[in-house]
């Protein structure tokens, strides 16, 4: 399981921080004997899917004369072809997957629950009392619904009766109130019948059916609390504990499924055990992407966080681990404003700075991100002079200044929407409950128009040796020009709110991207693309320039094969979905480009991440006036 790591390269003086590093040359040195192996061994044929997670653990020890060595650990992410005991790599924490073990013997009992249920699911006799079941419900139900008219139209008369300016005798005034009894009692004894009918459905099958459903929940419920409490972890301190009791502390919850089978845990756990001492780590991506995520071959990731904070935050104690480099300020300028009145304020955020505070970390861990600041806590003691104080000539958009600011306690000011940390550009922030609430209905209606300018790591293949395409162009009432291509969607269209429209020849590929996006729940705050639970997101893009990497001049898009640049491109964003245009420029069915810099689903590193929203257009909350603004990007 030691491999040799026979390289000159310096120990690092503190280990990786897991969560966000830049791969230590040590750790790359050991990456790169692994990936020789893999590829020579061709382990991933045996892999049925896109790719696999690989990591690896560079170690120090004592050989039997006392000498210093250095050698590294290998592992993977949960199973490899099926299996966990493949040679070279450590073994699991647990082995869950022994044929005669009490786990392979529950799953296989829950999986004959399982059949059996499925059969009766498709006995013709159960489908025939479900269906009749149906029938009797529905029918229950149009009876309600029409004695409810009823009941109605009775209190109707009966009101216009009263008000009539007629005398009503005892005799009908006693008959209205007894009319008006009967009918309530009769619809809540007929409602109470259709609640009934809900639960009878007890036929022989359906009776059983549930029993089995039953038993089936309480094995699975069981099953998974015994293997969680069978992983034992470690840490450096000599400190065993199990998964159950780790979450308890760190989350209040139990574990999620696959919790201590990802690479970090696998390669500390081994380590511990054989008295290995931990020196840098590093974890790579081998293979395709899969349909959702976005996974790049033989890119670097950090260990995923709602896994494995809780159970790193215990294994890494005793260690001395490099701080938390999102821990510190990343911004390296201050917000500018350049419009300000008593109603709303617009601002230039840098990159690297919150929109709104941060949320606290569902795990309490030394190992979580500390809050970076953000426009709104910046502005919180600031207030900026309305425009009865600066007349217009004095404050124009763009000329706006800081030092205008006075010292001053806002009783409010919230962000009407969001850029994510790592973007810059344009921000509204209403100044009174009455100006954010309309804000928030003009972004959520899509009334509002947004253009962001980005860079992309290299070329979308559609465009490289191609001379365009034919696109259409949308003119909307700020005048602006949007392009999409030809394959757009009827849907996307009544989505649009499309204006008439002429088709037109973009220079360069333009069009339409639409990919219905869902947090990842396994690792926050990443967005993944799912077809059938996601929600839908929808961009529209126009390409401007293709660059090469080594000048920073524009590379013509023609039958020239453009192997490597960077891509200047504009972003419509047609709804607001985290992340939106993160995972759709880097996601293999969107542009398959990621944006330059982007921590998440990049590929390069950057002094920044190069996604600017550079134009906005709105309504003034409370005129009604038409504002817009501009920010170039300078990309």
């Amino acid at each position: 399981m030691l491999h040799t790591l026979n390289v000159s390269i310096p120990s690092p003086r503190q280990f990786t921080y897991p969560f966000c590093y830049d791969v230590d040359p040590l750790a790359e040195a050991a990456s790169l004997e692994l990936q020789r192996y893999i590829a020579d061994a061709d382990l991933m044929s045996t892999e049925k899917g896109c790719g696999k997670m690989f990591g690896v653990l560079v170690v120090e020890y004592e050989d039997e004369e006392g000498a210093l060595q250095r050698g590294f650990l290998a592992a993977y992410s949960g199973l490899l072809g099926g299996r966990n005991d493949w040679p070279y790599f450590v073994p699991p924490v647990f082995d869950a997957q022994q044929p005669d073990g009490h786990f392979k013997r529950t799953e296989r009992e829950i999986s004959a629950i399982n059949r059996e249920i499925a059969a009766i699911e498709h006995d013709p006799e159960y489908l025939q009392s479900v269906e009749q079941h149906e029938q009797t419900k529905k029918r229950l139900q149009a009876e309600v619904d029409a004695f409810k008219a009823e009941v109605d139209a009775a209190k109707v008369r009966r009101d216009a009766r009263r008000k009539s300016g007629e005398p009503l005798s005892k005799e009908e005034q006693a008959e209205m109130i007894r009319e008006s009894q009967f009918m309530k009692a009769e619809l809540r004894r007929r409602r109470k019948a259709m609640e009934q009918a809900e639960s009878t459905l007890n036929t022989q099958h359906s009776t059983f059916l549930k029993s089995l459903q039953r038993k089936r929940k309480q094995m699975s419920d069981e099953l998974q609390r015994w293997l969680f409490s069978a992983y034992r972890i470690l840490n450096a301190k000599g400190e065993e504990r199990d998964l159950i009791d780790i979450f308890r502390e760190y989350t209040h919850a139990m574990p999620p499924a696959g919790a201590g089978d990802c690479c970090a845990p696998k390669l500390l756990q081994y380590a511990y055990q054989h008295r290995l001492r931990p020196v840098c780590m590093a974890e790579f991506w081998w293979g395709e992407s899969p349909a959702s995520e976005i996974r790049h071959h033989l890119h670097y990731y950090p260990a995923c966080r709602s896994k494995c904070l809780p159970i790193l935050t215990h294994m890494l104690k005793g260690l001395d681990v490099a701080p938390n480099p999102l821990a510190k300020k990343r911004h390296t300028a201050e917000p500018r404003v350049l419009y300000a009145d008593e109603y709303i304020m617009v601002v230039d955020k840098p990159a690297g700075m919150l929109s709104v505070p941060g949320k606290a970390e569902s795990v309490r861990s030394e190992f979580s991100d500390s809050a970076n600041i953000s426009v709104e806590e910046y502005f919180a003691n600031l207030q900026l002079p309305t425009n009865s104080q600066f007349t217009t000539e004095q404050f124009t958009i763009g000329e706006a200044d800081n030092s205008k600011l006075k010292t001053q306690n806002s009783k409010f000011l919230k962000a009407a929407h969001r850029l994510d940390m790592d973007t810059s550009g344009l921000l509204v922030l209403a100044r009174t409950e009455e100006a954010y609430v309309e804000l928030q209905r003009q972004f959520a209606s899509r009334e509002t128009v947004k253009r962001y300018e980005a860079v992309l790591s290299g070329v979308p293949k559609h465009i490289v040796g191609g001379y365009g395409i034919p696109a259409v162009a949308i003119a909307n009432s700020c005048s602006h020009l949007y392009f999409y291509g030809q394959g757009l969607r009827q849907e996307c269209r009544s989505l649009l709110r499309l204006e008439p429209f002429a088709i037109q020849f973009a220079k360069y590929s333009s069009g339409c991207i639409s990919l219905p996006l869902i947090a990842d729940i396994n690792d926050r705050p990443r967005q993944r693309v799912d077809m059938e639970h996601g929600k839908p997101a929808l961009t529209l893009y126009n390409i401007v320039e293709v660059r090469a990497v080594d000048a920073n001049t524009a590379v013509a898009c023609t039958t020239k094969k453009v192997d490597k640049g960077r891509t200047l491109i504009h972003l419509y964003p047609k709804t607001g979905r985290t992340h939106q245009l993160r995972v759709h420029c880097a996601h293999p069915l969107g542009l398959a480009c990621p944006i330059l810099g982007d921590p998440l689903y990049g590929t390069e590193r950057a002094d920044r991440m190069y996604l600017h929203a550079a134009e906005l257009t709105f309504r003034h909350p409370v005129t009604g006036e038409t504002m817009h603004f501009l920010s170039p990007s300078g990309f």
